[in-house]
This record gives C-alpha cells, structure tokens and sequence, in this order.
C-alpha cells in the first residue's frame, strides 16, 4: 500500500508539473497537495507547491511549504531561495537576511540569490529613509521612498498602510482610503488598516465614523499608540464642537467663541473640520459685533475651502455692512459662479447699486445732512454751507485756498440742487448717475445763492440784495441790500 502511495504521489507530482508549465496554477495546486496527502514527508512536493504559490502571489502560503521542505531536509536549497524571495516581496527584512545566510552556508559559491541579496540592501535603506522622514513628519518625501519600497515588496502591507497614512495626511483621503479598505478586505482585523481608514474618515469631516474605527483598532492592539492619540483627539474635537453649537443656539455668544476657539486649536491639520470651525466663530463675532474679526474667520474658513458657500455670503454680507462694497461685489459675483440663484443676483445687484452710489460724490455728506434729513434741515445746512464757502468771504486767502473754498462753493450748490428737488432726491438715491440728474453739473453757484437768499429774504428770512466782496454796500431796499460775513 506504501509503494502504491509513493507511486500514485509521483504521478500526481509529475501531472502538476505539467500543469504548472502551461501555467495552470490553481490545477497544479490540486496535483501538489494530492501527492502531499499522499507521500506527507517528501521535501520536494512542499518545494513544488510552495513555486505554485508564488505564481499565484500567496507568499505565506509559500513560505510556510518552503519551511516545511527545510524541516524535513535542512540541505533543500530551493527552500532557502524561495523564502528569501517571497520574504523580500512581503517586505520582511529580518527573514529575507536569514534566509540569504543560510542559504550563503550551504552553497557559497550559488549566486541565485544575488538579486535578493542587493534587494534587501535598497529596502533598508528605504526603510531608513522613510522612517526618518515620517518622524519629521515629511510626508511628501516619506511617500516617494514607501513608491520604491513597494517595487521591490509589492505584497509588503507596511508600506501600502506607511503610503496610505502619508496619503491621508497630504489630503488624498481617496487613494488612501482605498489601500485602507482593500487590506481590510482581505484581513478585517489589521488594526493598522483600521486605523488609517479612521484617518480618511476624521479628516474628511466625518468625526463620528472616524472615532469608532480608532477604537476598533484598539480593541485589536490595546496598545496601538498613534490609535489612542487619534481617539483623544477625535473625541475631544467632537465634544467642542458639538458644546461651541449648542452655546451659540442658547445665546451664550461669548462662551461659544470661547469653546470654537479651543476646538480649532486641537488639530490645525483637520482643515475641513476647521473650515466649519472658522464660519461658526465668524457668526459669533458677527452676533458680538466683532465684524472685523468676523470677515478675517470668514477668510481663514475660504482659504481652507474656497468654494465653502457659507462663509463667502456671510463675508460679502458683512463687507456690505461695512460699506466695502468692492469687496462685497467680488464676493457675491465668485459666489454666483457656484450658485446661480436669483438670492444671489439680486444680493450682487444690491451691492454694485451700493458700489456705484458710494463712487459718486456724497451729497448728504456735503450738506452734512442725513439721508432722512426734510427739506427744512436740507435749506438750512445749505445756507450754513454756503456762507462758510463762500468765495467772498476767502478774499485774501492764497490762491490755493481760494481754488479748494471755490470747489467746496461749488459742490455745496450741486448738492442743495439735487437734494431740494423731490425728484432728483428719489433719482439720486436710487442710484442714478449724477451726470443724468438735469444741469446737476452746470449750476451757476453765484446765481443760485443769490436767488436762495432772495427767496429766504421774500419769506422772512434775509432781506434786501447782496453786496460784493468785503460785504460792505448800500443799505438800500430791492434787489441791492448789504450783507457782512462775521
């Protein structure tokens, strides 16, 4: 019966290696386990099948042939090579040197392992630099060495997570999230993979997913550090931010500007969670009257992500407030870029409206009047404007000041014209340009003040004419009366 095994061993051997040739891998598997079933303590079956699995990429499965081939025969050198070849492309530094050595001892002058040999060489010195540059928490530099290790150890799961983490934290949550998720697949209690797809997740603005994958990892490998680090932080920006809103909704303004101040200190390199961070200390400082500090947490949220639509209204909002009404505009048209909403459009038409009525000249402000001002108080600023600028009363200034009181002269006409008329007043605060209000800009300011104070005169107010310069004149009745600037 023995006899009968080993013969019907060597033919199932010999039928997978014939498969194995035309490279039917999965077959040859088959032949080579039969035969080990059959004949158990033959070396050379566990080499066979160990080779076939390297075909089919299951490295540990070949390793653990390959060391079962040594056990049996200590002298099997094809043991030795195929170890130290799947333990390169697994990563394993420690046992690909092991393996070279003895192999190194059984037959020194068998170059078949030179490759491996410099391969583990440049893994090292991979391994050194990635390390050093992870510490120094250069990511970018980090994942350049983790690109080359992983072509000489491509099935090596440290540096796919190492890549993956450096991913994470250049803000490629995607890519890294996708080596996190297919390690996880094939091995769903790796905690390191656990805990980078925690990482995609708290730093794509999912707190609540990423703080249950920290503490799965640690429910896997207690002692897991950047796992509990990660949870603390986690937890401790949740517990902020949840504390910052509901402050906020219960009008405790200053305590929540506290409470988000101290959350987005937690973790500067959580940018979207920041971002929301900053928009909601902007509304606090808005409701604190803290415009300025408000448009500045605004600023800091668009740098972070400048197609946050929030933020960008809440900012032109309040540069609006602030009569900026450039930046205002600029702010509502890049938020109509995003959004084509009639909100927006009428929000953008109200602040170009604003903007070209703030370019032209102020006519309340040179009467010194306010927009509401009646047309009494508009008749009395005039006359008080006027006598003050009038050309008369700088007749022995330079002629500098002569030049400015004419141009203040003529403005303080301009103003009262406009002002003074119901109509041209509604066209001129709706905006209409100075320019389409009738003569605004062709007034005779001499002949307006003189039939102003005429006018006043016929009603009570100043009688008579008006003298020339000096004030001095007649004092006489009609159109020819004296009158003194003090």
């Amino acid at each position: 019966m023995e006899i009968e095994n080993v013969s019907l061993a060597e033919e199932k051997k010999n039928t997978g290696n014939e498969l194995y040739k035309i490279k039917r891998y999965d077959a040859a598997l088959n032949s080579y386990s039969e035969a080990i079933n059959l004949c158990p303590d033959v070396p050379a079956y566990y080499g066979n099948r160990a080779a076939t699995y390297m075909m089919l990429s299951d490295y540990r499965s070949a390793i653990r042939d390959a060391k079962q081939a040594i056990q049996l025969d200590p002298q099997f050198e094809k043991g030795y090579i195929r170890i130290a070849k799947c333990s390169l492309l697994l990563g394993d530094l420690i046992a690909t040197e092991q393996a070279i050595k003895k192999f190194i001892e059984l037959d020194p002058a068998n170059q078949a392992l030179r490759p491996e040999l410099l391969g583990l060489k440049q893994l090292r010195e991979l391994n050194e630099k990635a390390a050093s540059c992870y510490d120094k928490k250069d990511y970018r530099t980090c994942l350049y060495h983790c690109d080359n290790a992983i072509k000489i150890a491509p099935a090596s799961i440290h540096y796919k997570l190492l890549k993956a983490e450096c991913l994470a934290m250049l803000e490629r949550f995607d890519e890294a999230g996708d080596i996190a998720i297919s390690i996880m697949q094939s091995n769903s209690t790796n905690a390191d993979a656990i805990y980078v797809r925690g990482l995609t997740l708290y730093y794509s603005d999912n707190l609540d997913k990423g703080l249950l994958h920290f503490e799965r990892a640690l429910q896997l490998d207690p002692d897991h550090k950047k796992a509990k680090e990660m949870r603390v932080k986690a937890k401790q920006l949740k517990e902020r931010k949840e504390k910052g809103n509901e402050m906020f909704k219960g009008g405790k303004f200053r305590e929540a500007h506290a409470v988000y101040s101290e959350a987005l200190a937690l973790d500067p390199l959580n940018k979207d969670i920041n971002s929301k961070l900053y928009y909601n200390r902007a509304l606090v400082n808005s409701r604190l009257g803290n415009i300025r500090d408000a448009i500045t947490d605004c600023t800091c949220a668009l740098e972070i992500n400048d197609k946050y639509m929030k933020p960008l209204l809440q900012r032109a909002k309040l540069h609006y407030s602030l009569e900026n009404f450039e930046e205002s505009v600029k702010d509502y048209e890049k938020a109509l870029k995003y959004e084509k909403t009639m909100e927006i459009k009428n929000l953008l038409k109200d602040a170009k409206l604003q903007l070209k009525k703030s370019k032209r000249k102020d006519y309340y402000k040179i009467l010194g009047v306010p927009k509401n001002a009646t047309e009494d108080e508009i008749k009395k600023a005039y006359r008080k404007r006027a006598l003050v600028h009038h050309p008369d009363r700088h007749a022995n200034a330079t002629e500098a000041e002569k030049k400015e009181q004419e141009k203040k002269f003529k403005e303080v006409g301009e103003a009262y014209t406009v002002l003074s008329d119901a109509n041209k007043k509604s066209r001129y605060d709706n905006g209409c340009d100075i320019e389409d209000l009738e003569q605004s800009g062709d007034i005779d300011p001499q002949q307006m003040f003189r039939q102003f104070f005429q006018f006043q005169g016929a009603d009570g107010g100043f009688g008579g004419g008006f003298g020339g310069a000096g004030g001095c004149g007649g004092g006489g009745g009609g159109n020819n009366f004296t009158f003194r600037f003090g």
